[in-house]
């Protein structure tokens, strides 16, 4: 196992079978940072010390998140080898612009066409890849839904706007190709995590000339990006505040969004877990079908691990968004 990783079983077969979980721990700072964070009521409240330590989701787990990085490239893997797919199919004309898809052979789906779950990874706009992310392949799969992985060009070679477009793009080809490639255009689910769930989120916005999106899930997100600027992780992406209000899904119309499910750790920094609270609010204010909730024992690295899994909330909330018609 990785330091600091339990692993479980679950009872599926083997290269499916197992979840990654990490040891319950509670999201510790200095007093004086506790009694900011108590006091605060925006983040506008928060001096740039605070948002550097409350924008910094391994700040909860002691600052080493690579044994889940590297999880997630051993599950991938496993994933890849269990289950055929087409690997790097290019959605556009950059190298990054690239996308794994995995397809159940022989399901029945609408017009024999398989329901699509799209994963656009996390890694703050500046890490991790396709590669990385294929980890809820073969659950998918094994349930009858598709599931694609994206790629996207990172920062600084591009501006999250440029990701923005590219998640577009690569939504778009999926729509255009879904005959072609075995998948059900009209059910279309796009899920992210961390720095994904922004960009999923951007791409369900109801702008005219995007591809239809069936529904949206959003694990352990930033939807408001102002409060990185003055940060450290703001070095390579280089956002000004009004940039960072354009590709802020909770600042934008919300009206018109596909049903959502909005979730999050117990281990994660306050503010992360605002962000999260907030944007399910204001959907369901705006008329959104949306399910929230914050997942036990499971931080903000961890929980993405879910996706797919039958046996967590997180993996029955998206089954039943792929599989409603």
């Amino acid at each position: 196992t990785f330091k600091g990783l339990q692993r479980a079983d679950s009872g599926l077969p083997r290269c499916i079978g197992v979840s990654w979980i990490a040891r319950r721990a509670k999201c510790r700072g200095a007093p004086d940072m506790k009694a900011k964070l108590a006091a605060a009521t925006t983040w506008r409240d928060l001096d740039v010390r605070a948002r550097e330590r409350e924008y910094s989701p391994s700040s909860c787990i002691g600052g080493n998140y690579q044994p889940f990085v590297q999880a997630y490239a051993q599950l991938s893997r496993e994933a890849r080898d269990c289950t055929p797919g087409r690997l790097g199919l290019a959605y556009g004309p950059g190298a990054a612009q690239r996308l794994d898809l995995f397809v159940p052979p022989g399901e029945p789906g609408r017009a024999g066409l398989a329901p699509l779950l799209v994963f656009i990874h996390g890694g703050y706009w500046q890490e991790l890849s396709k590669d990385d992310s294929s980890f809820a392949a073969t659950h998918c799969v094994t349930q009858g839904f598709a599931f694609a992985a994206l790629d996207y060009t990172l920062a600084p070679h591009a501006s999250v706007a440029q990701m923005v477009a590219e998640c577009c793009g690569a939504l778009s080809w999926l729509h255009a190709n879904a005959a072609t490639v075995g998948i059900d255009s009209q059910r279309i689910v796009v899920a992210g995590s961390s720095a994904g769930a922004q960009l999923a989120a951007m791409t369900a916005l109801p702008h005219a000339g995007r591809a239809p999106v069936k529904a949206v899930v959003l694990v352990s997100g930033i939807y408001e990006l102002e409060p990185l600027v003055g940060t450290s992780i703001n070095e390579a992406l280089a956002l000004t505040p009004e940039a960072a209000r354009l590709v802020s899904p909770s600042l934008l119309p919300l009206q018109g969004f596909p049903p959502t499910v909005v979730c999050w750790g117990e281990v994660e920094t306050a503010e992360f877990k605002r962000q999260s609270r907030d944007l399910a609010a204001q959907l369901e204010r705006a008329g959104t079908q949306c399910e929230s909730f914050e997942v036990a024992q499971r931080n903000h690295f961890d929980v993405i691990l879910d996706l797919a899994d039958p046996a967590s909330r997180l993996g029955r909330a998206v089954a039943a968004l792929l599989g409603a018609n």
